[in-house]
């Protein structure tokens, strides 16, 4: 029993981790595999850990400690499906920009879109075609996550709301954008050219 609590202890330091991680910090306790196993099998059903993804967790202790942290959420999303970025909704709001209740981390991928409903939060991915996957950028802190600069997070959700641009003309995506109630004025020029170019190079093709 003492090894299993020396095992929790050290797991609650690190924001997330891996399967293979919880192995290394057994060996280090001289604990065999199998062992290690059956504890992450307990640790979930006494809710001392969460899982994120397939052989993925945090505990409960650092994740209560960081769950108000946004940036904690953001990081989270980017850990759970490799490659993204968190954009779309969660980062408009992120830059003030969306007025919506956002309820999941909404992020785009180069994999197959999905939805994750942990414990942890709300996380959904869209796919995105190779070329489109751009950007974005590292923001550092206490947790670094990848973000979409709020040119392309605007894109991305005009992007899949449209279905790829199939069901709106160019010239009808700024009334689009004032339904989707996001408030593009607020948005740096530079930042609003950037979206505007991308539109017309991208809903023509």
């Amino acid at each position: 029993m003492k090894s299993r609590k020396n095992l929790l202890e050290q797991l609650k330091s690190l924001p997330h981790f891996g399967k293979n991680t919880v192995y290394q910090l057994g060996k280090q306790l001289g604990l065999k595999d199998g062992t290690v196993d059956t504890y992450i099998s307990r640790f979930l059903k006494y809710k001392e850990i969460i899982g994120l993804n397939k052989g993925l967790y945090v505990s409960t202790d650092f994740f209560e400690k960081n769950k108000n942290d946004i940036s904690y959420s953001f990081y989270l999303a980017n850990v759970i499906r490799t490659p993204s970025y968190v954009s779309s909704w969660a980062a408009l709001q992120y830059y003030n920009l969306a007025t919506e209740a956002v309820h999941s981390v909404t992020s785009v991928s180069l994999k197959a879109t999905r939805d994750f409903e942990t414990k942890a939060g709300n996380f959904s991915y869209q796919l995105i075609k190779k070329d489109l996957f751009s950007d974005f950028s590292l923001t550092k802190g206490k947790f670094d996550f990848y973000i979409a600069s709020p040119s392309k997070a605007l894109f991305d959700l005009v992007y899949f709301r449209t279905r790829q641009f199939r069901s709106v003309k160019p010239e009808n995506i700024k009334a689009l954008v004032e339904e989707l109630r996001i408030d593009i004025d607020e948005m740096d020029k530079t930042e609003q050219e950037k979206f505007y170019t991308m539109i017309k190079k991208y809903s023509h093709e």
